[in-house]
C-alpha cells in the first residue's frame, strides 16, 4: 500500500518540485554503467525520475510501482514512451530478463512486512538473468535519522508552477523497534487546502538484510557507502549466480 503522497494526485503532482535535488540517482547511474547493464528494472520508480534519467541513456527500463498516481506523473513526462511502466509491485511481475534491478531512497524501508519484503527479493530475483546484480539502499539504524525529523528542521515553502505556493514539514508520529513512523504536511496557499501524507519505514540491520537476501539466493558482493549521505547507508550490491531458477 503506497503513502498519500504518491497515490493522491494532487501530491503526487507536486512531489518533484517538492524534492528537486535528486542527486542520490548519480550513485546508481554509475552503478549501472559500471555492471554494464543494459537492461534495468527500476522498482518502486515512483515518478520515473530515475527510470528517464536511464531510458535518455539508451537503456531498456522497466518501472514498476503501486501508486498510479505517481505512474500518471510519470507517463505525462518527456521520454516517458521509452520505458515500460508496470502498475504493481515486484511480487508479481510478468516474465523479465534483466541485467540489473534497484530500489532507490526509501523504496527498500517503505516495504515493512516481512513477507512483502522477502517477496520483493524472490521477485527481482527472478527477473534477473543469470550473473544480473540487484543493488539497493537504506539508512544504518544506529545512525537514529528520525531524531532529525521535526518541523524546526523541515519546514519549507516552495512556489510550484500552475499550483502555487505550498508549505510542507515532517513530524514524526511514533517509533516502534524497527518501524518509524511520520507524517508529512502539505499546505497550498493557493486555496488553503491542507493535506497530509503517514509514512512508515523500517530500519533493518545490515546483517539481518544480508541474510534475507542469501536466504533468496543471493551472493552479497558488497555493501558500499551512499555517496550522498556518507556514514549514514548501506547500499547492498547482491548478485543472482549463474545458475538457479
Amino acid at each position: 500500500m503506497a503513502d498519500e503522497g504518491f497515490t493522491d494526485p494532487r501530491l503526487a503532482a507536486v512531489y518533484d518540485p517538492l524534492d528537486p535535488d535528486r542527486r542520490d540517482l548519480d550513485a546508481y547511474v554509475g552503478m549501472v554503467e559500471e555492471f554494464g547493464a543494459r537492461r534495468v528494472l527500476d522498482v518502486g520508480c515512483g515518478t520515473g525520475v530515475f527510470a528517464l534519467l536511464l531510458a535518455e541513456r539508451g537503456i531498456e527500463v522497466v518501472g514498476v510501482d503501486p501508486a498510479g498516481a505517481s505512474l500518471d506523473v510519470a507517463r505525462g513526462k518527456p521520454g516517458a514512451e521509452r520505458v515500460r511502466w508496470i502498475h504493481g509491485d515486484a511480487t508479481r511481475l510478468p516474465p523479465l530478463r534483466v541485467d540489473l534491478a534497484t530500489m532507490t531512497a526509501n523504496v527498500a524501508q517503505q516495504i515493512v512486512v516481512k513477507d512483502a519484503w522477502r517477496g520483493t527479493l524472490r521477485g527481482a530475483y527472478a527477473a534477473l538473468r543469470p550473473g544480473g546484480r540487484l543493488v539497493f539502499e537504506t539508512r544504518d539504524p544506529a545512525r537514529r535519522a528520525w531524531e532529525e525529523w521535526n518541523r524546526e528542521a523541515s519546514y519549507g515553502v516552495t512556489d510550484v508552477t500552475g499550483v502555487g505556493a505550498v508549505e510542507s514539514w515532517v513530524d514524526v508520529t511514533g517509533v516502534e523497534g524497527q518501524l518509524v513512523s511520520f507524517r508529512w504536511t502539505y499546505v497550498f496557499t493557493a486555496d488553503g487546502r491542507t493535506l497530509t501524507s503517514d509514512s512508515t519505514l523500517r530500519f533493518r540491520e545490515q546483517a539481518e538484510i544480508e541474510a534475507d537476501l542469501v536466504a533468496e539466493g543471493f551472493g552479497v558482493e558488497d555493501v558500499r557507502d551512499a555517496p550522498d549521505r556518507p556514514g549514514k547507508e548501506f547500499v547492498f550490491v547482491a548478485g543472482r549466480g549463474p545458475g538457479g531458477g
